[in-house]
């Protein structure tokens, strides 16, 4: 199961989901990885540590997966050398498909922030071709949910995959939320404060034009 959401204001729709799926957790009844993609560390953009990261949080989480992380540890000489790729890839389907799991939450936000390079395979490629390895498997406990702005290669890629998309760019409602998300900074901030009214309401407006939902 693949969810889609774009939305601007993604990183406290995702930090919603992010608490409801801890609870659960919390709870017994469901695994979480998370993994935030962030154009300013290029560490977060690349697919090799997006993989690293969910089999380290996984395996952490679910004990009897250890001797799977183990497995792989003692094929790389005790850590001396580093798994490649597709070894790391392996893994994680590994762990993915032990049995007695609950349901496993995989969450990848803001994926659009991984660049993306016409005419090479791109870090986003790899990311998006990651997903769709991971869908293939079509494994019942597995729910994989992915936040980024509407760019047109994301929506491509997902189109076909995700059982559930919600895209909230063009909804009247997330235009009101930005209005009055910008109006809150103007009237807040010391500064702005002493501005005209009429300075203060150009401002708001505009900024909310061009803000294009996003």
């Amino acid at each position: 199961m693949v969810f889609h959401l774009c939305n601007l204001f993604r990183l406290s729709i995702s930090s919603s989901i992010i608490q409801e799926v801890k609870e659960l957790q919390d709870a017994g009844l469901a695994l979480m990885a998370y993994f935030y993609c962030d154009f300013r560390d290029s560490r977060k953009q690349d697919v090799r540590y997006l993989v690293a990261s969910l089999l380290a949080q996984l395996s952490a989480k679910f004990h009897p997966t250890h001797n799977i992380l183990s497995e792989l540890y003692s094929k790389c000489d005790n850590g001396l050398l580093q798994p490649d790729d597709r070894k790391l890839s392996e893994y994680l389907e590994k762990i993915l498909k032990k049995e007695g799991q609950p349901p496993i939450y995989i969450i990848v936000d803001a994926v659009d922030e991984c660049p993306s390079v016409s005419g090479v395979v791109s870090l986003r490629d790899r990311v998006l071709d990651l997903v769709e390895r991971l869908v293939a498997l079509q494994l019942p406990n597995l729910r994989i949910c992915l936040t980024s702005r509407p760019e047109a290669d994301i929506r491509a890629s997902l189109g076909s995959l995700a059982s559930h998309t919600v895209s909230l760019h063009d909804q009247s409602g997330q235009q009101s939320d930005i209005a009055d998300y910008v109006s809150f900074v103007v009237h807040s901030d010391r500064k702005m404060r002493r501005w005209r009214a009429e300075d203060k309401n150009q401002v708001i407006e505009t900024l909310s034009r061009k803000a294009d939902g996003m």
